[in-house]
C-alpha cells in the first residue's frame, strides 16, 4: 500500500497525477451527462407535448 508524505504527494501520485485526476474528472462529466440529457430531453418532450395539445384544443 503506498502512502504519501504530504497532500500535494497525493495529488502528484508518483507522477501519474495527470492521468489519473483526468480519468476522474472525465468519468465524472460522463456520468453528469447521463443524468442531464434525460432530464433536459425529458422537459423537451413535455413541453413540446404541451404545445401541441393546446393547438389541438384550439378552434
Amino acid at each position: 500500500m503506498t502512502r504519501f508524505t504530504s497532500f500535494s504527494d497525493f495529488l502528484i501520485m508518483g507522477n501519474h497525477g495527470g492521468y489519473v485526476w483526468s480519468a476522474y474528472g472525465l468519468c465524472m462529466a460522463l456520468l453528469a451527462l447521463n443524468v442531464v440529457l434525460p432530464l433536459l430531453a425529458r422537459r423537451r418532450y413535455l413541453n413540446e407535448l404541451a404545445r401541441r395539445q393546446h393547438r389541438e384544443r384550439l378552434p
